[in-house]
């Protein structure tokens, strides 16, 4: 991950993707973000105090998510017995095995879950447009189409719209 010390804006709880670091082959290659797509992804405010503890005394240009000697940390293996940092880390975290890609795949639907609308979504993952973030996340709104016959029974409950609609059918 390329992010920097000047990606993150603590006031309002942004990280600035600008940049990709990626192994290929054995060597860190740096680039733009896949498709291109620059992104501002927000975060919660919970984690504020660990993002503020990973920049502290780090220049701008420093890498917020480094190996304690300040370089970009290798691609993660999630093999079983991989024994990378990021497979350490799922398990210490006691998460079953997953890969960097799951949690990118995790945050579009809490991010829906949460309210987020989907153009909303479609900048926080880079998606070119917001047809692309539907067509790859349709099946988190099948649960809206159940919202949607709820909130319309609420409206027309409290204006007596259900009972002027029995009356026009019958």
């Amino acid at each position: 991950m390329g992010l920097r010390v000047r990606d993150v804006n603590r006031l309002r709880k942004r990280l600035h993707v600008n940049r990709a670091a990626v192994e290929v082959d054995g060597v860190i290659e740096l680039g733009a973000p896949k498709s291109w797509e620059k992104r501002t992804v927000p975060y919660p405010a919970f984690l504020d105090k660990p993002l503020k503890k990973l920049c502290e005394g780090k220049t701008n240009d420093a890498l917020v998510f480094a190996t304690p000697n300040g370089h970009y940390h290798r691609r993660a293996k999630t093999s079983e017995g991989a024994g990378s940092w990021f497979a350490r880390a799922t398990e210490e975290a006691g998460l079953e095995r997953l890969t960097p890609h799951d949690l990118r795949h995790t945050a579009a639907p809490l991010a829906i879950s949460s309210g987020a609308n989907v153009k909303a979504a479609q900048r926080m993952l880079g998606h070119k447009s917001a047809a692309m973030t539907l067509d790859t996340y349709a099946d988190l709104f099948d649960d809206d189409l159940d919202d949607v016959a709820a909130r319309l029974d609420e409206r027309a409950t409290a204006a007596d719209v259900g009972k002027v609609w029995a009356d026009v059918a019958a």
